[in-house]
């Protein structure tokens, strides 16, 4: 059995989408830092929105780190329009401080502005690791999501939209893509503002050595991270014939692959579970959703069952 996880290294919960009064959230930097580490986070990326109107902020969270709480430096970056016209949002965390703006000043696209994928690869060059941000929410297209072609990964749940407005989801962006052999994986985020009941609720589990932005930005980019909205994924092994789920207890173990392919086991407080591959025997890919008693998931990275 291959494992996914090397479970000899710590997991750090994380929020990889939070705003600060630097752009339209309602807390200073300091502030929303502290609720997140009170609340039990390891690390934050303040991800503020890089246009001109609030003066392209990259906020300087490095005050706030300490041997117990880190941060990730990064921004929610717009430019240029997707198809439905309106402006492109790019999450990109691990930024350099100096990351060069472009011409947006608000949240209108305009033909001299660089296109959202030009803006992405250009964060990518610069070291940041770069998510679709909310596809359900900004009406994102397949075409939209297709250009995309330097992301690590998709926004697949955003716990503001899915308080705000109920378009928290971006899964079936992800799994076209996939089905597509776009080697991309997902991220639950916050996409905290604190103007309503929009933080705490979607996050990431790290798996690196240390709680230090470099390592946790690697791990990020190798996908050695799953998401949640509560329950543990303690490891995934798999073959060519099952997938083996260790968990904490969940009523609901899912598998799930190309088109229609997927399999589940539901029970009360599973904690480890078996499931076969037959039904995705022509798959390349699988990844694992559990389900806990009260309804939270968590979810794995893609797996590729194919070099």
């Amino acid at each position: 059995m291959t494992p996914l996880y090397d479970t000899s290294l710590p997991f750090w919960r994380g929020n990889l989408h939070t705003h600060s009064n630097l752009s339209d959230g309602a807390l200073e930097p300091a502030e929303v830092c502290r609720r997140y580490r009170a609340e039990g986070y390891d690390f934050i990326a303040l991800t503020d929105h890089f246009i001109g109107f609030f003066g392209y902020p990259i906020a300087d969270t490095v005050p706030f780190r300490d041997a117990d709480f880190t941060t990730i430096l990064g921004a929610e970056l717009h430019s240029g329009a997707m198809e439905n016209g309106e402006l492109w949002h790019i999450l990109a965390v691990g930024l350099p401080p100096d990351f060069a703006p472009g011409k947006v000043f608000s949240f209108d696209a305009h033909p001299d502005q660089e296109t959202g994928p030009e803006i992405a690869a250009r964060a990518v060059a610069a070291g940041a690791f770069v998510a679709v941000a909310h596809p359900h929410w900004s009406g994102l297209t397949l075409a939209d999501a297709r250009a995309l072609e330097t992301a690590h990964a998709v926004e697949t749940y955003n716990h503001g939209c899915a308080m705000g407005c109920d378009r928290a989801d971006g899964f079936h962006t992800l799994d076209l893509l996939l089905g597509e052999g776009r080697r991309l994986n997902l991220i639950a985020t916050d996409d905290a503002h604190f103007t309503e009941p929009d933080h705490f609720g979607g996050w990431v589990r790290v798996g690196a050595r240390e709680n230090t932005p470099e390592a946790l930005l690697a791990a990020l980019k190798s996908g050695h991270y799953y998401s949640s909205q509560g329950p543990e994924l303690r490891q995934i092994t798999w073959n060519e014939t099952s997938v083996t789920v260790e968990c904490s207890a969940v009523a609901s173990v899912i598998v799930q692959g190309q088109g229609t392919a997927a399999v589940a086991q539901h029970g009360q407080s599973l904690t480890r579970v078996e499931i076969p591959l037959s039904r995705l025997s022509k798959s390349p890919w699988f990844r694992v959703s559990v389900i806990d008693a009260a309804g939270k998931r968590a979810w794995s990275n893609p797996v590729w069952r194919t070099a």
